[in-house]
């Protein structure tokens, strides 16, 4: 589904003047890291659904497990910001498999945990290679892709959410209820050998980066990327954007399953039906990413998740119908808020700063996502094993407020990035003009 969506999508850009199609190395490209994603997102995902069965098999409290959710973030956040500072300094597909071949050792290892403790280990060591992947990506995606075809491109990337969702998830719930909680980790460790195996092979060096100017010290690069304004500013409208998703999906399964009334047989059917809604969205906002403002579409995007939040947060023992219609509603208002963000923020760095930028962005989000997961672990109550959880709705109006926070940092970005192009311009302009001097 991943597949032929892409490619019918990108035949249907070929019609459209204003945009340039892909070439066949590049459809690989997305193809890969997309499935890359796909993987490392399946990874965190299955943790949310899997939550209502592993608090009642290990016996776990809800801030216990906000907890488990948070070591994978936290672990995810402090090697990111590790590596930042030697991100510009490696072939980019050398950096994407080393961290990639340790995340699924990662996975294997949560696969093999029989208690609480293990799990929580497993899921550290899982953080501190998986972590990365993602801004590794993005960095790869910006050497390789001009700014006016990144929309695209990340709405094909972030179809791995939906894809998680679809495919990854409904059959891990299935794999799960069959042999246990264990058995999702090892079908996600599986497919990730193929995949590093398609890297290793297929994939060509992204090493243009290696050309230009180095700080001598990695750890000075890094402290020269964190302290310029611009950059600062993308970082932060990052974390919160992380912040009000991760607050919620965490207890999303034990929210439906115990508040909601949506039975065990039920829920892996939700998650398709919402997963198959995003592989349908997210083709279609990645073009209109391209073709109007993306921080309008953003804007909108987030107002409309504003309002469904509240309402879903506040149900309880609703018709399932109604549940599947508020997550399709959500899962729109999500997706259609990554795709212009994630874009606009790659345009931030310059070439020379753009593998630290994306690490510490990508630490500085899973940083903020395992602080929020563990506080929404605070914030949500539950009597016992079976009982309603309290304070979801709590959960819901913070995530209107960071989004309406969010609105305005996006909005600076935004600006920002029309000043940068302008002054790109002006210079270019400039040589132009020197040319017939020259010669």
């Amino acid at each position: 589904m991943l597949i032929l969506s892409f490619f019918s999508t990108n035949r249907m850009a070929k019609h459209h003047t204003t945009t340039a199609p892909f070439s066949g190395y590049q459809k690989f490209v997305i193809f890969i890291l997309a499935v890359t994603q796909f993987t490392v997102i399946l990874d965190f995902m299955v943790m949310s659904p899997l939550g209502d069965m592993l608090m009642k098999s290990l016996d776990i409290v809800p801030s216990k497990f906000g907890l488990a959710v948070s070591a994978y973030a936290f672990s995810a956040g402090i090697s990111g910001l590790l590596t930042a500072g030697f991100a510009d300094r490696f072939d980019r597909k050398k950096l994407l498999l080393f961290f990639y071949t340790g995340f699924i050792g990662g996975t294997i290892f949560c696969g093999l945990a029989h208690s609480y403790e293990v799990l929580i280990a497993a899921r550290i060591v899982t953080g501190l290679f998986g972590g990365v992947i993602g801004s590794i990506s993005m960095a790869i995606i910006t050497d390789l892709f001009a700014l006016e075809q990144r929309g695209r491109v990340m709405g094909f990337i972030q179809m791995g959410f939906g894809a998680s969702q679809v495919l990854g998830v409904p059959i891990g719930l299935f794999l799960a209820n069959a042999w246990g909680w264990e058995a999702p980790f090892l079908m996600i460790a599986g497919l990730g050998i193929i995949v590093a195996l398609l890297i290793f092979t297929k994939l060509s060096p992204i090493n243009k980066h290696l050309l230009l100017h180095q700080e001598k010290s990695a750890f000075l690069h890094l402290w020269h990327t964190i302290a310029k304004r611009d950059y600062r500013i993308g970082f932060t409208a990052t974390a919160l954007l992380s912040i009000g998703g991760f607050m919620m999906m965490p207890f999303g399964s034990a929210f439906a399953i115990n508040n909601l009334g949506v039975t065990q047989e039920e829920f892996p059917v939700l998650i398709m039906i919402a997963g198959v809604s995003s592989l349908v969205i997210m083709p279609l906002i990645g073009k209109l990413s391209d073709r109007i403002d993306k921080f309008l579409l953003f804007a909108i995007a987030s107002v409309w998740l504003m309002a469904v939040v509240v309402v879903y947060t506040n149900l309880g023992i609703s018709p399932f119908w109604l549940v599947i219609t508020l997550n399709i509603l959500m899962m729109m208002g999500i997706m259609s808020r990554m795709v212009p963000s994630s874009a606009l923020t790659s345009a931030i760095p310059d070439m020379q700063d753009r593998g630290a930028f994306m690490s510490i962005n990508s630490s500085l989000q899973q940083i903020a996502g395992g602080i929020a997961a563990a506080v929404a672990g605070m914030i949500v109550m539950q009597q016992d094993k079976y009982s309603p959880l309290e304070h979801y709705d709590r959960v819901g109006y913070v995530l209107v407020v960071i989004s309406a926070i969010s609105i305005i940092l996006l909005f600076r970005v935004s600006r920002m990035i029309k000043r940068k192009k302008d002054i790109n311009k002006d210079l270019q302009a400039e040589k132009v003009k020197e040319l017939p001097a020259e010669a």
